[in-house]
């Protein structure tokens, strides 16, 4: 298994932890907070292989991220209040499967051939759009439009790996660095709540 597997089914697996726990409190039942972690685990993959004209997508093609999803979604179900506490003290699960997808997704567009300014903005995108479908499924304020460093955190992580791919760095380091750096942002940003500018 290559690393950049290890780290897509990592983050399937953490995102359909943060989809099916954000309906944990709205009295849903084991399907809908399964089809929340569902829907949260692929979404952003989706959308991202759809407008790369990417097929198979992802999920269809590999048996194996459907498991990480169902494992995601009994962890959920299985460990609510250890999980929990943890989503709520640093938003461990958003911030693993951002960080991931963010990384995986500027790899997959880069596969393709596509520009790396494109791969940059298809890495945030296929990072973010997962947790935006989740908080509208759930009736939330989709994290995207928050005052929280978010995309803009995985932007600066998907530029980094571009940066240093192209200065030659190994790829295995390069993912582990930009994983990283997209984690150390977000965390540092919830500690010290450090916003973008707002547009009054």
């Amino acid at each position: 298994m290559t690393l950049q597997y290890a780290l897509e089914l990592i983050g399937t697996f953490v995102f359909a932890i943060s989809g099916a726990l954000a309906v944990r409190e709205r009295e849903h039942d084991i399907f809908g907070a399964g089809f929340t972690g569902f829907i949260t685990a692929i979404g952003g993959g989706t959308l991202r292989d759809i407008l790369l004209d990417a097929y198979p997508l992802v999920w269809i093609a590999d048996i194996n991220v459907l498991y990480a999803i169902l494992v995601g979604i009994l962890a959920a179900f299985i460990f609510p209040n250890f999980l929990s506490k943890l989503r709520k003290t640093l938003f461990l699960f958003d911030t693993l499967g951002i960080a991931f997808f963010t990384v995986l997704g500027v790899e997959k567009a880069l596969s393709l051939g596509v520009r790396p300014e494109i791969a940059a903005i298809m890495g945030m995108f296929s990072a973010v759009m997962g947790g935006v479908i989740r908080d509208t499924l759930t009736n939330e304020i989709p994290i995207l439009f928050r005052k929280e460093i978010y995309a803009s955190a995985c932007l600066a992580g998907a530029i980094l790996y571009l940066i240093l791919n192209y200065f030659g760095l190994e790829r295995d380091w390069n993912l582990l660095i930009s994983v990283a750096a997209i984690i150390a942002i977000r965390l540092v940003a919830m500690k010290y709540k450090l916003s973008l500018p707002r547009l009054d």
